[in-house]
C-alpha cells in the first residue's frame, strides 16, 4: 500500500519536505532571536543611566563603535580645527543644521564634534569654536552612511557643508587622519541647541523589531503548510490506490477516432 512512497515522484516530494521544514524552522528561530535581541537592547536602554550621569571614558577605549558603546560618554583632548555645517537636519520637528567642528588630538588624528543645532538654512560658517586646548566630553556615535535616518545626498552642497558625518566624507576635505566616529556634546555653545545621541541601528522596539516578529510567524506557518500539503498529497494517494484496488475507479470511455 505504501510502496508508492519509494517511487521517484515521492522521493522528490519527501526530499523537498525534509529540506524545507528545517529551513523554515531555522529562519523562524533566527527572526525570533533578532526580535529578542531588540527587546534586550530596549530594556538595557530603558534601565541605563542618562548620559550626563555616566562616567566618561577615553575615546580610544570605546572604539570601534558598536551597539554597546554607541551613545556612551567619551572624553578627548585636543584643539578645534576645521568647521563644517551639516544641513537638513531635523530636531523637535524643525529643520536646521548641525555645526560640526573637527577636534585635532595630540596624536594627529581628528574626531568630528557636533557642537549643536541651529534652525533655518545652513549659511555662513557657524559660531566659532573655543580657541586653545580643550577637553570635550560627548556621546559617542558611529559614522553615518547615505542610508542613515535623516541623512541627505552629499552632491551639490556648497563649500564648507557636509551631508554625511563620516571619515569617508571628510577624508578629501582635511589634511589629517580621522576617527571613524563622532561626538555630540550635551551642552551646546551659545545660540545652539544640543543634539541628542541617536540609538544605534537595529536596536529598540521600533517597526523593524515587530517586522522580525511577524517574519517569525510567517516562517513557522510555512513549515506547517509544507507538512499539511505533504499529508494531503499522501492521503489522496492512499485513497486513490484503495479505490483502484476495490475497483471503484472507472477509466473514462475512449472516444471513437474519426
Amino acid at each position: 500500500m505504501h510502496r508508492f512512497l519509494l517511487t521517484p515522484r515521492w522521493w522528490g516530494i519527501n526530499l523537498f519536505v525534509v529540506l524545507a521544514v528545517p529551513f523554515c524552522l531555522f529562519m523562524g528561530s533566527w527572526q525570533l532571536g533578532r526580535f529578542e535581541d531588540r527587546v534586550d537592547s530596549h530594556r538595557e536602554a530603558a534601565s541605563a543611566r542618562p548620559v550626563t550621569e555616566q562616567t566618561a571614558e577615553p575615546l580610544d577605549a570605546l572604539l570601534p563603535v558598536d551597539k554597546k558603546t554607541s551613545g556612551r560618554p567619551a572624553s578627548v583632548t585636543g584643539t578645534y580645527a576645521d568647521q563644517f555645517l551639516v544641513p537638513d537636519r531635523t530636531l523637535d520637528g524643525r529643520t536646521g543644521y548641525y555645526v560640526l567642528t573637527l577636534l585635532k588630538t595630540d596624536g594627529g588624528r581628528a574626531v568630528p564634534v557636533v557642537r549643536g543645532w541651529r534652525p533655518g538654512p545652513a549659511q555662513g560658517v557657524g559660531p566659532a569654536a573655543p580657541a586653545g586646548r580643550v577637553t570635550v566630553t560627548g556621546a559617542l556615535q558611529a559614522s553615518e552612511t547615505s542610508t542613515s535616518p535623516g541623512v541627505h545626498a552629499e552632491g551639490g552642497l556648497p563649500a564648507g557643508q557636509l551631508g554625511v558625518i563620516a571619515a569617508a566624507s571628510l577624508v578629501n576635505l582635511v589634511p589629517y587622519e580621522l576617527y571613524d566616529a563622532w561626538l555630540t556634546v550635551p551642552t551646546a555653545s551659545a545660540g545652539l541647541t544640543p543634539v541628542p545621541a541617536v540609538a544605534p541601528a537595529d536596536t529598540g522596539l521600533d517597526l523593524k523589531a515587530f517586522q522580525n516578529l511577524g517574519y517569525t510567524g510567517e516562517w513557522f506557518v510555512f513549515a506547517a503548510f509544507v507538512l499539511f500539503m505533504w499529508f494531503r498529497l499522501y492521503r489522496r494517494e492512499v485513497e486513490a490506490r484503495r479505490d483502484a484496488e476495490a475497483g471503484l475507479l472507472v477509466e473514462p470511455a475512449q472516444q471513437p477516432v474519426g
